[in-house]
């Protein structure tokens, strides 16, 4: 094949870049990703735009930074008029469908304004983040006193809700009661939100289990469509509650754990805005041993089952021959903290949230070259919306996606991306963690920028700098970023912080090869200014002013003057 037909664009949610064992974990053993990379290019320095699901997922589906599109946390809607990789897509005749989740929180105000019906083709892309749906399901069936989690909408798992009842999971909950709890002798339900359950099997057979599910289902989905398509098979898992099915539940035990990375220098002097998140209520509790030992096993085991999935998958890609036609890219949108730098969850800049997995296969002739190969070039999320376009025979618009197509890279005709920096950006106006510093929603920021040398992070709200040397500091254990030595350093990383933040970003609606005609296209048009004789410019821009004539009418005059 000149190029692939298809694209397979896999995402796991809160999967660590190094719990895979080719990323050189010393005990999860994940076979099926490790051929998969084998087969492609294995990216070790891919990193995401904001560390958080949200959005995060929002700037890989626009290929824009969160400060171009203002989707910058969960739940905050991503306004009307941001052109998604689906768009982008459909104007070079790919097709692009959702199989599973993509946090998606619709602009309805919006949508309303310009009388959007939701329940239209073009309403329903808009709501959905420009896929067209096969599936959606962001799994998050919670139920409190202030209700749920995600209410009402296509975001709770009614089609997995559906399957489950219907093979026998009889609760108001299934999602909750079976496929995210285990179960004791007497039937009561241990629920999965409470990690001391996270040693526990969960009530649910494997095959019925959310990941299985949704493999069935983007093979469902691959076998009624001929393409070109790009189908996004967006996994819910290894993202909590963290509970697994057996076998998986007991394969890993704390003799598995890796020793934490971070240290109690570390901890006591450490920046207030870091200090805070250590100090939330998910940093103490993984801050232990005894959470620690209880779900990194169970984390493991979600992601044992992931990779066999992965190998259920691509044998059956192989069987019906579609291997050879479709590009797959495999990777995450965040990591997970578990315990590391004394922290749970993945808001916070460390490698080990913002850092993710990235195997890309190609399957085209052009790839041959890079099989197998590792690539340490500086790659962010937004470069996959450029690159499926260039897959799909289109020209990605540079003046709306902000990444850049990770072809060459793919095809061997370049080692590194056209970028010197990467960018992360996390927005906590909405969190706890604004009100313990006492910030603003304006305050409540922060900005990553990172080469391959250092690490600097800007909080808003007058605080110092953050800096990791991650030459000799690999496991951003020290921060300099209050030493005067520094000074130098931490200058040249603002500069590469302020240089992306005076980009234009906003100018959506000019291409660049646009601007440049409008450079002299107003004197084509007739505008002239400045021209004190018509034989200063070109003659031919003023031959419709010149020759003329007209009647004189000044002071009452009605002779015809030339």
């Amino acid at each position: 094949m000149a190029k692939p037909k298809n694209i397979l664009f896999i995402m796991f949610d809160q999967l660590r870049w190094d719990y895979l064992s080719c990323y050189g974990h010393e005990h999860l053993h994940t076979p099926n990703i490790d051929r998969l990379a084998s087969k492609g290019v294995r990216f070790t320095r891919a990193y995401i735009q904001s560390p958080i699901c949200g959005s995060s997922r929002m700037s890989t589906y626009t290929g824009r930074y969160v400060h171009s599109h203002g989707a910058s946390w969960n739940f905050i809607p991503l306004k009307v008029g941001e052109m998604t990789m689906g768009d982008h897509l459909r104007e070079a005749g790919m097709d692009a469908w959702l199989v599973g989740k993509t946090h998606m929180e619709a602009d309805e105000e919006g949508m309303a304004r310009l009388g959007l019906d939701p329940d239209s083709k073009i309403g329903a892309r808009v709501a959905e983040c420009g896929f067209d749906i096969w599936e959606r399901d962001d799994g998050m069936v919670t139920k409190g006193p202030d209700g749920s989690f995600a209410e009402g909408g296509i975001t709770n798992a009614h089609n997995y809700t559906k399957y489950l009842k219907a093979r026998g999971y009889e609760s108001e909950n299934p999602w909750h009661d079976f496929a995210n709890s285990g179960v004791d002798a007497e039937g009561n339900v241990l629920s999965g939100w409470f990690l001391k359950n996270s040693t526990e099997a969960a009530n649910i057979a494997d095959e019925d289990s959310e990941t299985p599910y949704m493999t069935t289902r983007a093979m469902e989905f691959i076998e009624g469509h001929d393409g070109p398509w790009m189908c996004h098979l967006s996994y819910i898992k290894p993202h909590w509650p963290y509970i697994v099915p057996e076998p998986y539940h007991d394969m890993f035990g704390p003799e598995h754990v890796q020793a934490p990375i971070r240290s109690e220098a570390e901890y006591e002097g450490s920046h207030p805005v870091l200090k805070g998140m250590m100090e939330s209520p998910v940093g103490k509790a993984f801050s232990t041993d005894k959470v620690r030992n209880a779900v990194i096993p169970a984390y493991m085991g979600l992601i044992k089952q992931c990779d066999d999935q992965m190998g259920r998958l691509f044998k059956w890609l192989e069987d019906t021959g579609r291997m050879d036609e479709t590009m797959i890219v495999l990777t995450s949108d965040h990591g997970d903290f578990l315990g590391d730098h004394w922290m749970g969850e993945k808001q916070f800049f460390h490698d080990t949230s913002t850092r993710v997995p990235l195997i890309v296969y190609d399957p085209s002739p052009e790839a041959d070259a890079t099989r197998g190969t590792v690539s340490d070039a500086l790659v962010e999320c937004i470069d996959f919306a450029p690159t499926f376009v260039e897959v799909a025979g289109g020209k990605p618009a540079t003046h709306i996606l902000e990444g850049h197509s990770l072809l060459p890279i793919l095809h061997g005709t370049a080692t590194e991306m056209p970028r010197d920096h990467v960018i992360c950006e996390y927005d906590y106006a909405a969190t706890p963690l604004a009100d313990k510093l006492g910030l603003n929603v304006r305050e409540a920021v922060m900005f990553m920028v990172a080469d391959k040398d250092w690490k600097l992070i800007h909080c808003e709200g007058g605080f110092r700098p953050i800096l990791f040397d991650l030459v000799n500091d690999p496991h951003e254990l020290d921060d300099l970023g209050d030493r005067a030595d520094m000074a130098p350093v931490i200058g040249r990383m603002y500069d590469k912080l302020f240089r992306w933040a005076r980009r234009t970003s906003q100018r959506t609606t000019r291409t660049e090869e646009q601007l440049i005609a409008m450079r002299t296209s107003t004197r084509r048009r007739g505008v002239i200014i400045g021209v004190y004789d018509e034989n200063d410019v070109p003659l031919e821009l003023t031959v419709h002013y010149r020759g003329r004539t007209a009647k004189n009418m000044k002071s009452g005059k009605q002779t015809e003057e030339t």
